[in-house]
């Protein structure tokens, strides 16, 4: 079969041919691959960088998609730790960490929008008890899985989403998305001035930006008895934050990470039928582009476009 394969954590995957691989277990099975979402995971996991890297070689990434069963129909697939990964013809699924998608669903759409939207989905649901009316700030609001957060924060009953992020023209086309006030990062008023009560945080940027934005919110709170709860999903501006002891002091903040492992396979897995109902419906909005398997690497080299790439074979 033919796939992406990374053959150095340097360079970007290259379209060669590769082993099929083979079920080994009785709940796995081979499908077709339709379709497999070029998102941020997936980039970490082809540099090495990320928490669960192997630093196995050759792999061929990709950490969920749609493909086609034996008997024609389609279902939506997360996989493991595994060096056979999503970008290929063909991949090895476990029917537990899958499920059956509807009739007539966009599958390149559902492998755009369900690794971006599961982040905060998830998060919010199983991570902590968000409640409705509650106001959240989405730090990294601009990116692909921080435009999804300030829908998916809406769509769970927010009653305020502040939406942060550096680029301007992205973060003028968030109010139509949800966002009820937008701050460009290091322009104009802080944090401190528009998110001083804000409940819970959805953080994508992690780094000296969070330390910032933590100061001034904990500077700036009115209510000190008020809970805040710091959700940590992504680490785009730094792997580390030095958090300061006396915002851990100075009001009841709680900090928690979101991903892999923090949730098990079973909570995510039973959040994921109605996310894709919430995308089916059209309620959650993405832009996305499908570009063929064989052009992995310039797809792969695109780093600038606000449109999701979706590859398929």
């Amino acid at each position: 079969m033919y796939a992406a394969v990374v053959t150095s954590f340097d360079a970007p995957p290259s379209y060669r041919e590769f082993p099929t691989p083979t079920p080994q277990e009785p709940n796995e099975v081979l499908v077709d691959v339709v379709a497999s979402g070029l998102h941020r995971r997936v980039r970490s996991q082809a540099d090495g960088s990320h928490y669960t890297s192997t630093d196995e070689l050759p792999l061929i990434p990709g950490v969920d998609g749609v493909g086609r069963m034996p008997d024609g129909t389609l279902r939506y697939f997360a996989l493991g730790d595994t060096i056979a990964g999503a970008m290929a013809d063909q991949t090895v699924i476990d029917l537990r960490q899958s499920f059956v998608l509807p009739e007539g669903i966009d599958p390149v759409l559902v492998a755009a929008a369900m690794n971006p939207a599961m982040s905060s989905w998830v998060a919010l649901r199983r991570r902590v008890g968000f409640q409705a009316g509650q106001s959240v700030l989405v730090l990294g609001a601009t990116g692909s899985s921080g435009r999804m957060a300030v829908q998916v924060a809406k769509r769970l009953g927010a009653g305020r989403v502040i939406a942060a992020g550096r680029d301007p023209q992205r973060l003028a086309e968030l109010p139509a998305l949800g966002a009820d006030t937008v701050v460009r990062l290091g322009e104009g008023p802080g944090l401190g001035d528009v998110a001083a009560d804000v409940d819970v945080v959805i953080d994508y940027l992690w780094g000296q930006v969070t330390v910032d934005a933590m100061i001034a919110i904990a500077t700036n709170r009115v209510d000190d008895t008020r809970p805040l709860t710091w959700i940590e999903i992504g680490a785009v501006a730094g792997p580390t934050a030095a958090i300061p002891s006396a915002a851990l002091r100075a009001l009841p903040l709680n900090i928690v990470g979101s991903g892999q492992g923090s949730v098990s396979t079973a909570g995510i897995l039973a959040e994921l039928p109605t996310l894709v109902d919430e995308i089916a419906s059209g309620a959650l909005r993405i832009d996305v582009r499908a570009v063929p398997l064989a052009d992995v690497t310039s797809a792969w080299q695109d780093t600038t476009s606000a449109e999701r790439i979706v590859l398929t074979p």
